[in-house]
């Protein structure tokens, strides 16, 4: 794997205001009271008017139409590949040891069956996680499926040199429809990969979507997720009548944004059935060396553990 990705959040703290400007980021700022006074006064005032209702159920009633709309405008060129994915979350490297990790043998083959690990990006978009892990990750027994919203989005990640159906399986999924279907059996992936999607949701799918997801997690398998925090500088920019409701947005594209809290994560994974491995709001100040400006971004990244199945009792006790 590189080495030349940037260290974990946590390792540059800004300890001299007047350094502020040395570097383009600084990670775990503390915000002051009047800080947080100040952002809440922003969301207040945002939210005050709120978009017409017509407007609000067809933007939430069809997100697919306002993505495919984003990816045929912005085929491949808007969003970087997440190479920091790995710094992050070190589970998407290699296991350490595949040969403990047996090839199971299902009733009706589907893609990826024969592989020793699977992992599920849901809200793959044009493939900046999917490629990177794949071309990172030299394991030849991970199989990696990854599917979107957009069917623009999944036809571009189809289409490109890196998509190797050997390796990967790429299809279109609403994944707050629960009755749509997968390529793969329940309890049969390792990881699944949920990175700014949970966030395009309404709230009311936030802890339905997680509950089906867990289903197809293995006993022991793994969400990793990272999103919007509540008071991130991408809400507190937005116009008022942009809002829907309590911290739903929609950009200018129709799409939609969500802005969680730390609590509130906590209680729709657990309310999803999984153990907390981590929950972390990463607050960090990006700043523009040249234009002397400081944004303060609020992230939340979370991992999150499907129960091991208890043993079966003894007979007799």
């Amino acid at each position: 794997m590189a080495t030349d990705k940037r260290p974990q959040f946590g390792n540059r703290t800004l300890d001299n205001p007047d350094d502020v400007f040395k570097h383009n980021a600084w990670d775990n700022v503390e915000w002051g009271p009047e800080q947080e006074s100040e952002a809440r006064q922003k969301v207040e005032q945002n939210a005050s008017v709120k978009a017409d209702r017509e407007k609000a159920e067809r933007l939430v009633g069809a997100p697919n139409t306002y993505w495919d709309a984003f990816y045929d405008q912005h085929d491949n060129k808007f969003f970087k590949d997440r190479n920091w994915l790995f710094t992050e979350f070190p589970e998407l490297g290699e296991p350490s040891d595949t040969s403990q990790l047996l090839p199971e043998t299902p009733s009706e083959p589907y893609p990826g069956c024969q592989a020793r690990r699977r992992v599920w990006e849901v809200g793959c978009g044009v493939g900046n996680t999917v490629f990177p892990l794949l071309e990172t990750n030299s394991d030849p027994h991970l199989f990696v499926y990854g599917s979107d919203f957009s069917e623009s989005a999944v036809k571009i990640v189809r289409q490109a040199p890196q998509y190797d159906p050997q390796r990967c399986h790429a299809f279109v999924m609403n994944v707050s429809d629960e009755q749509a279907e997968v390529p793969f059996p329940e309890s049969s992936l390792d990881l699944i990969v949920l990175i700014f999607v949970l966030s395009a949701l309404h709230p009311s799918r936030h802890e339905p979507t997680l509950r089906r997801l867990a289903r197809f997690l293995r006993p022991g398998g793994m969400i990793l997720f990272r999103d919007y925090g509540r008071y991130d500088m991408a809400q507190l920019r937005f116009k008022p009548g942009r809002c829907l409701e309590d911290n739903l947005y929609s950009r200018g594209d129709g799409t939609l944004v969500y802005f969680f809290t730390q609590e509130e994560l906590r209680r729709i994974f657990t309310g999803a059935g999984l153990e907390e491995v981590q929950n972390l709001v990463d607050r960090r100040l990006q700043v523009n060396r040249g234009r002397q400006l400081k944004m303060y971004r609020v992230w939340n990244q979370c991992k999150y553990r499907k129960p091991l199945e208890s043993p079966p009792m003894e007979e007799g006790r």
